[in-house]
């Protein structure tokens, strides 16, 4: 199902025995626009800290209760290593998360653009996911960073004649956890609509410049499907976009 990035904040995380605090930013890839950590504020519990979580260690969503169930302990989250917001996710921090909670990190399948599986938690295995993840490393270097979408949120859309709007929200797939879909708000050129755009028509990124250039024109945009904040994102709305674009669907 395709849900709004703005809409999974501030949802409550319940871990095996107990609630952990709740989501407050999301990371992802930017070379595969893939999410791969839920950013979690363990807010009274253990107040100032901020823990990674990766899709694969979040259960359903509750969207009627909204809150995430986390398929970890209370103690695994607190004693894992923390991160600061500020800077950027290193990739020895990575790993040191990747060998506190025994998964396999999402970079030695570096191929596939979704979450890689999360195994049982493996006892003694630190040396051997180290070792493998390294190896990796160092034979397909990964080509993305770490992005927030908290941070991005805002960045400006150049279509190929010009400023369009800038970026409102994200639509993510939760079952892939791939970013299907930004959500651009043209309302300084076109009053009151918004627009999906899918990460593949973004034709290139100023991240220093917080700017993101489409080949697309402002005509183009000016007629696309509207998207309606709270409206559902159903395949009947996507089969529009993709046929108004004339861009093959990413589902088929």
């Amino acid at each position: 199902m395709l849900r709004s990035t703005q809409e999974l904040k501030n949802y409550n995380l319940i871990a095996d025995d107990g609630q952990i605090g709740r989501c407050k930013d999301f990371l992802f890839d930017d070379a595969h626009w893939t999410i791969r950590y839920m950013v979690a504020d363990t807010g009274r519990w253990v107040p100032g800290r901020k823990v990674l979580v990766p899709p694969q260690a979040l259960g359903k969503a509750d969207w009627d209760s909204r809150l995430f169930k986390v398929k970890l302990t209370r103690e695994q989250i607190k004693s894992g290593p923390g991160i600061d917001t500020d800077a950027p996710v290193s990739r020895e921090r990575e790993q040191e998360l990747a060998l506190h909670f025994g998964w396999e990190p999402y970079w030695i399948r570096t191929g596939l653009p979704g979450a890689a599986p999360f195994p049982a938690q493996l006892a003694g295995a630190g040396e051997e996911i180290a070792s493998t993840a390294t190896a990796v490393e160092k034979e397909h270097p990964s080509a993305g960073n770490l992005r927030s979408v908290e941070e991005v949120t805002g960045y400006h859309i150049e279509a190929s004649d010009g400023e369009i709007g800038h970026v409102e929200e994200f639509i993510v797939d939760d079952e892939t956890w791939a970013l299907r879909y930004v959500v651009v708000d043209t309302r300084n050129v076109f009053p009151g609509k918004k627009v999906l755009i899918a990460p593949k028509w973004v034709s290139s990124i100023n991240w220093p410049g917080q700017r993101m250039a489409l080949d697309l024109t402002k005509d183009r945009i000016r007629n696309a499907p509207v998207y309606s904040p709270g409206a559902p994102v159903n395949r009947e709305l996507e089969t529009r976009l993709y046929d108004y674009y004339g861009r093959p669907a990413y589902w088929l």
